[in-house]
């Protein structure tokens, strides 16, 4: 395979996809894992393999920013999120392609901010996007995805990617909405030494693109489902404006 270096690059790169959602494959499913699937996936579309995302929202960068970005998740090849800061003119991307982690962000496009690769970039990048199939949820869907429910209302996926394996917990109410996602991400919010934190986000809205009901206003963070994500853990707010599957 060819190196790939940009988002249209990556999302060209995805497979088409050769196999259609068909409920009656997946009723040996917990019952919630179903609900969620029917409720996120249409009858008889195929099963993506891509999504292109347009998006805007706010980043906490000490201060709250508002941005702008498109991104696209391609399983199993990788994501790219690329943004655009505004106040201060800030813009960078961050991306897991085959396999390689890194973050770069420049001021006005041109004085380096952040620029991080590595290990540990890469594993963190990989849960990233492990808990970003919110907005690809065919991804869920593979036969090599298990299954375990928790309660009436919860799920755990465990998902895989190379070395790595994410339980993702998802919170669905009774129509099959998703209303929060958790999963151990890899990471160093503050400066204590990467391990494995909670990591999630909670759902405000959904909307449906070409028969996928994604969530489309979401709030995400570290150290999820507690005081710190309040204070200090919430870093990201956004609002899905668009959604292509490939």
């Amino acid at each position: 395979m060819n190196q790939i270096v940009s988002l249209q690059q990556l999302w060209e790169t995805a497979p088409l996809s050769e196999e259609n959602f068909r409920w009656e494959n997946y009723t040996a499913l917990p019952e919630i894992a179903q609900c969620y699937l029917k409720h996120a996936i249409a009858p008889e579309i195929p099963l993506a393999s891509a999504v292109h995302l347009t998006m805007h929202g706010e980043i906490k960068l000490k201060n709250w920013l508002p941005f702008t970005a498109e991104q696209v998740i391609a399983f199993p090849l990788g994501f790219i999120w690329k943004a655009t800061m505004k106040g201060i003119p800030i813009r960078g991307f961050d991306q897991l392609v085959q396999g390689e982690g890194k973050m770069q962000w420049k001021l006005l496009g041109l004085l380096p901010v952040m620029e991080a690769s590595g290990e540990d970039i890469a594993r963190s990048a990989i849960g990233r996007m492990l808990g970003e199939c919110m907005w690809l949820p065919s991804v869920l869907c593979r036969s090599d995805v298990t299954w375990k429910s928790l309660n009436a209302s919860q799920v755990i996926a465990h998902l895989k990617f190379q070395a790595e394996t994410i339980p993702l917990t998802l919170s669905v109410n009774t129509e099959g909405q998703l209303e929060t996602i958790q999963f151990p991400r890899w990471g160093n919010p503050d400066e204590q030494g990467y391990r494995n934190i909670p990591f999630g986000g909670m759902i405000e809205a959904e909307q449906t693109f070409a028969g996928y009901t994604i969530p489309t206003r979401i709030r995400g963070g570290w150290f999820f489902d507690g005081e710190t994500f309040q204070q200090d853990g919430e870093f990201f707010r956004a609002t899905i404006d668009q959604a292509i599957f490939r």
